[in-house]
């Protein structure tokens, strides 16, 4: 009989934030995969809890599922847990997750701790709908482009992101979003804990005026009505190349000055000509 994965959600800074199920599946379970085993053995130590731990992370996680497997094929039952909140969600895990799955292996998730529920909930934003993106591309010229792409997102935009890159990237969001309203969360559930709220632009001079350490959420609203639509942006378009501009150099023109898509944008304007 195969054993069963659980991916085990861990939390994300208050170790009392763990539920009593995850604790229960921790002292069950044969075996625990770690993203850092460093790191996990603190929490297992924390709550008194002792089991063998391999590590998954990074280029072991290719030849560490494949033991992992083994040992799931064999019967043993294994905790997939990272550093902190899911595994799979903006950290490891979906090697050993997806081969699982493909091998015909149970797995069972163990919800828990959430930063990007928590960042929305303490944003102050309306929320209804929202868009999860993640990390940002560590590269101006790529960070840009997907920003401009989720320019016309109607939903809030929810990313993650590291000290070293906070500031730049929402000095680049106002560049392309423009003054919309947002919520800058540090450390939550942590001592340090903090909440900047306000627009891009007083976020930039509120993290200018701060000391910047930990990991980051940052929740954007989405495109408002009274902001340009996209064939507001066409339109402009089709009336340089009317004034004498190339389809090309028009189209990069104003997609960048509404942070769009220039790909979709060229498109559209062939259909409008």
């Amino acid at each position: 009989m195969k054993g069963i994965l659980y991916i085990v959600s861990t939390p994300i800074g208050n170790l009392e934030d763990i539920t009593l199920r995850a604790l229960r599946i921790l002292k069950e379970v044969d075996l625990v995969a770690a993203e850092d085993t460093r790191h996990s053995s603190k929490l297992l130590s924390h709550y008194g809890i002792s089991k063998p731990l391999i590590s998954y992370w990074g280029e072991k996680e290719k030849v560490k599922s494949e033991e992992v497997l083994a040992r799931l094929q064999a019967g043993q039952s294994v905790a997939l847990v990272s550093d902190a909140g899911t595994p799979g969600i903006s950290d490891p895990g979906n090697v050993l997750i997806e081969k699982a799955i493909k091998d015909g292996i149970s797995v069972v998730s163990v919800p828990g701790p959430s930063a990007l529920i928590a960042a929305i909930s303490l944003s102050g934003l309306l929320i209804k709908e929202f868009t999860f993106v993640g990390f940002l591309p560590p590269k101006k010229g790529e960070r840009l482009r997907m920003l401009r792409d989720l320019g016309m997102e109607k939903r809030a935009l929810i990313f993650y992101e590291a000290p070293h890159r906070i500031l730049e990237s929402i000095e680049d969001m106002a560049q392309v979003f423009g003054e919309r309203k947002a919520a800058v969360v540090k450390e939550i559930t942590k001592v340090h804990e903090e909440v900047l709220r306000g627009s891009l632009t007083d976020i930039i001079r509120l993290l200018q005026g701060t000391v910047i350490a930990g990991e980051y959420v940052v929740v954007v609203e989405g495109r408002q009505k009274g902001e340009a639509s996209f064939e507001d942006a066409l339109d402009e378009v089709l009336a340089l190349m009317k004034k004498g501009r190339g389809r090309k150099e028009a189209v990069k023109i104003i997609s960048e000055q509404y942070g769009l898509s220039k790909n979709d944008l060229y498109e559209k304007s062939l259909l409008e000509t």
